[in-house]
């Protein structure tokens, strides 16, 4: 390290200590223009055996603590770094050289886990439905959808998915290890527009260490650092997703896309379903589309599709004009059969055949039709239970329901008619 970093690193420290709380707020603003300041931090992580590395660790932590939002960030910035150092000693087996490292993460992890009286926080989360669009999908693409009973019950319900009440941490063990990393990246994403391009960088960077130390991967990288394998969890894995996709969308095209293809690697050989799911669904967004910013100085943001405003009907959609044509049908037989039992005296309805299949009425009211073979049988009955559904078009329907109309019509004309002529010839005879 350079003396020309190591006073600067000094300088921060010690004008710190002397602010009062009144200008802790002002302070924290001038941070960003002090432009050596965070290489130089950078330098003193990743030197385990510096002699400033506890002090720097401690100071990051009161930052945390002082619970000014632009501190917060400027210690959170570091995160991935920090995460780095903790795991690449914990595979070379030399935990003295981590404690500070490990103290800062500890305090920062058992100070977001409650809330400001004390109380244990409990996180929730809306799971996304697939009928609304989100990062990862379009309704648009997926395709017509059943319009069931059962999808018109949970249209427009949230499903909300609660984490918590976390326990409190003293010391690191190989159990509750990702448990606290996993947490800390999950703050760290939290706050990711906040993020500078180095924070970025070193994110992306780590994420394809942790993934590709110790596999031949590590060869094709080039990367000549420990070549011990970490261990690693697929909730560990998502929320480095997380940060890699915002990356890729925001000036880091390049790392990030290596960092994910690294993540997925990983991801394939231990065969975690949930960072499969989220890195492929990632990838699928990149490819084929360009980004919206391509330079480090564009707005940060991350690309989505529009849903399309022009609306889309699918052909098996219920409709209302489907409902009138289903309930016509049902009740067009039953109107028949009801004609038919009004007639009086007995009178036998001629039936008009629009199918050209010759049929005969019955007392009831059903109609008894010829087959090939000869024999006859009701409309009701059908070969096999199954029910007779006609092929014909709806200008077909249409048009033979105007014939029975008519038909209809023309009975009642040719029964009144008869009626008055029985009862004149009644009164002649009188």
């Amino acid at each position: 390290m350079l003396a020309m970093d190591q006073g600067v690193v000094e300088e921060w420290l010690s004008e710190y200590k002397t602010l009062p709380d009144s200008a802790v707020s002002a302070y924290a603003a001038s941070l960003k223009d002090k432009g050596a300041l965070v290489p130089a931090l950078y330098k003193v992580i990743r030197e385990n055996y510096s002699e400033l590395l506890e002090p720097v660790c401690h100071q990051l932590f009161e930052f945390y603590r002082s619970g000014e939002p632009q501190l917060q960030r400027f210690t959170l910035q570091f995160l991935p770094e920090l995460l780095w150092s903790l795991l690449s000693v914990s595979a070379a087996r030399d935990p003295h050289t981590s404690g500070c490292i490990e103290a800062l993460l500890l305090g920062i992890y058992n100070l977001e886990i409650v809330d400001k009286d004390g109380q244990s926080k409990v996180l929730s989360f809306t799971v996304p439905s697939l009928s609304k669009p989100s990062v990862y999908h379009e309704p648009s693409a997926i395709g017509s959808m059943a319009l069931t009973e059962g999808a018109l019950a949970n249209h427009g319900l949230s499903r909300v998915v609660y984490s918590g009440p976390l326990l409190q941490r003293e010391n690191f063990t190989a159990q509750n290890r990702f448990e606290v990393l996993t947490f800390l990246l999950l703050c760290y994403n939290a706050a990711l527009s906040y993020m500078s391009s180095t924070s970025l960088q070193s994110l992306c960077q780590i994420s394809s260490r942790v993934c590709i130390c110790g596999y031949p991967r590590q060869q094709i990288r080039r990367y000549k650092g420990i070549s011990t394998r970490m261990t690693v969890t697929s909730e560990f894995l998502v929320q480095l997703l997380t940060g890699i996709h915002y990356a890729l969308c925001n000036g880091e095209a390049e790392l990030g896309s290596k960092a994910l293809d690294d993540v997925l690697y990983r991801a394939q050989l231990e065969l975690f379903p949930e960072a499969l799911l989220v890195g492929n669904a990632i990838k699928s967004t990149q490819q084929g589309a360009a980004l919206k910013s391509n330079t480090k100085e564009g707005a940060r943001s991350i690309q989505v599709e529009i849903t399309p405003t022009a609306s889309r009907i699918s052909r098996n959609a219920v409709t209302s004009l489907s409902i009138r044509g289903h309930r016509w049908k049902r009740h067009e037989s039953q109107e028949v059969s009801v004609d038919s039992e009004a007639a009086p005296g007995g009178v036998a309805i001629p039936d008009i055949s629009v199918t050209g299949v010759s049929s005969e009425r019955m007392p009831n009211g059903e109609s008894l039709r010829a087959r090939s073979d000869g024999r006859t049988y009701p409309d009701g009955e059908t070969l096999g239970g199954a029910s007779d559904v006609s092929p014909e078009p709806r200008s077909h329907e249409s048009s033979t329901r105007g014939q029975e109309v008519r038909r209809q019509k023309s009975v009642r004309r040719m029964l009144e008619n008869e009626s008055s002529g029985s009862a004149s010839i009644g009164r002649s005879q009188h």
